[in-house]
């Protein structure tokens, strides 16, 4: 998965919220830490405010 596409799908998530939504955030960014690292992972959680929308912190793997 291309960051760019990570960020998309990541970005629906933040549209719905709720809790299936966070689950499938921690699946894209295990995706991510998988594919580029878990410092894209953690730029991705910053950039979205994940850690606000979803309680998901950078630096914790998904």
């Amino acid at each position: 998965m291309t960051l760019e596409r990570a960020r998309q799908l990541l970005g629906i998530q933040v549209s719905f919220g709720g809790g299936y939504n966070r689950n499938s955030t921690r699946l894209i960014l295990a995706e991510v830490a998988r594919e580029h690292g878990q410092v894209a992972a953690d730029a991705l959680i910053r950039e979205l405010q994940l850690d606000k929308v979803f309680g998901l912190t950078p630096g914790n793997s998904p």
